[in-house]
């Protein structure tokens, strides 16, 4: 799949103490969770950017604006897995495949965008499974097709797994990318940083101190990831 043939979507929500990260705390306040959630915001956007494609777009959820040349839609639905169809219902454009990540992974790197873009070269569907038995990303030929994700389970050990059968259940030819690690727990979180110490994400935690109620934690629900 060219970069001509392809857009990119972000699924987001707006990094407010007690909305986001609530898993990392503790050890970490809700102040310092929310600013991990905006490092992981910048370092996938500026990802995203990098990575050739024809259209990029933010499906957010609260007061996140989009990045300069990026499109802009608002998340709809009661659970994540009605959020999922409709963010790929709502960006699909005529002649566009969609490839759509969260921002739970801001180890994230340009390779494993390329790497899930072409492998649709041989498939009509790219699942990039999780650590946790989930998926960070989901390509599709056709956005239509995300509709199946409003009955699969979310969030649970074989999310992955339900998500490949419902798509297979259409007829889809179903490749799958690297398996990448959601950052949901302190552990994760160092394993992303580990991962990819050149990042917001590793620079951001290694200032945190779990004792402290303040830490360097900011609110920040302005334009994301205009690099660095």
């Amino acid at each position: 799949m060219t970069a001509a043939r392809i857009q990119l979507v972000l699924l987001a929500k707006a990094p407010v103490p007690g909305r986001v990260k609530t898993r990392l705390c503790p050890p970490w306040t809700p102040v310092q969770a929310a600013a991990l959630a905006a490092a992981a915001i910048a370092d996938t956007v500026e990802a995203l950017a990098a990575a050739p494609a024809a259209a990029r777009t933010l499906v957010a959820d609260g007061g996140l604006a989009a990045p300069p040349g990026w499109g802009r839609v608002p998340q709809r639905g009661d659970g994540l897995g009605e959020r999922l169809a409709a963010a790929y219902a709502d960006t699909a454009r005529p002649g566009l495949a969609t490839l759509l990540v969260g921002m739970d992974t801001p180890q994230l790197g340009v390779g494993h965008l390329v790497a899930a873009a072409a492998a649709l070269a041989g498939a009509d569907a790219v699942l990039g499974p999780a650590e946790d038995g989930g998926w960070w990303t989901l390509a599709l030929r056709d956005p239509a097709a995300a509709a199946v994700l409003a009955a699969v389970p979310m969030s649970t050990p074989d999310t992955f797994e339900r998500t490949r059968a419902a798509l297979a259940g259409l007829g889809l030819r179903v490749a799958v990318t690297a398996t990448l690690r959601d950052v949901d727990t302190a552990a994760d979180a160092y394993a992303a940083a580990a991962a990819r110490p050149d990042r917001r994400f590793a620079r951001e935690l290694s200032t945190l101190d779990p004792r402290s109620s303040a830490g360097s934690g900011r609110r920040q629900t302005g334009v994301v990831g205009r690099g660095r």
